[in-house]
């Protein structure tokens, strides 16, 4: 049986994540000139992989930040299911303390067990993780074996969780920044993680 490898990013960085704007699945920003920076670096150190598909998910920085390897005219799969966590009202709000304490009050029933705890009109990551299994069986079931795919921080987490079998209320071990990496191997279902939150191609920014 053949080995997929995947090659699991986060989209590069945006004006909100310099703000302190809560950036969820409601909040369809583009990379400012530093994402875009960073997703060139990406790009000039994995364009000689050859990848067989590209996933992202449907908004607009995941989409940026791998854009230049669909414009090689590599496949491209955009899956909502891959989108950011929603934080519901907090979504495109300033963090201020208030914002700040409320999240911290939610990572601490998360990592107590209480993982379908949400803000009020949001997702829980029990939700997200439902949303995110047809993307990953699609992913596992097809004969592609080289993969990129470009997302956002806590939907990474979870789905890192999905595919490691590790229980959500320890998916914050899973630490990423803007447009670092994260690479994987598959085989027979057992999935290894060959590189975690590297961000070396970003070194000379």
């Amino acid at each position: 049986m053949s080995t997929k490898k995947i090659y699991l990013v986060r989209h590069g960085q945006t004006d909100f994540n310099l703000k302190g704007i809560v950036q969820g699945s409601a909040v369809n920003s583009s990379l400012n000139d530093t994402g875009r920076a960073q997703a060139m670096c990406f790009y000039e150190a994995y364009k000689h992989i050859d990848f067989d598909v590209v996933y992202t998910s449907a908004l607009n920085r995941s989409i940026e930040s791998v854009q230049s390897f669909i414009d090689q005219s590599i496949p491209h799969s955009m899956r909502a299911g891959l989108n950011e966590i929603s934080w519901g009202e907090m979504d495109g709000k300033l963090a201020t303390d208030t914002e700040h304490n409320e999240y911290k009050e939610l990572l601490r029933r998360w990592k107590e067990g209480d993982i379908e705890f949400k803000m009020w009109g949001g997702e829980s990551p029990v939700d997200v993780q439902k949303r995110q299994m047809p993307v990953v069986e699609e992913i596992l079931q097809s004969t592609h074996e080289t993969i990129l795919i470009c997302m956002h921080g806590r939907a990474i987490r979870i789905l890192l969780s999905l595919l490691t079998n590790t229980s959500l209320t320890k998916m914050d071990q899973f630490e990423h920044g803007n447009l670092c990496l994260y690479v994987l191997e598959i085989q027979k279902n057992e999935v290894t993680i060959v590189h975690k939150n590297d961000q070396k191609h970003l070194d000379h920014l």
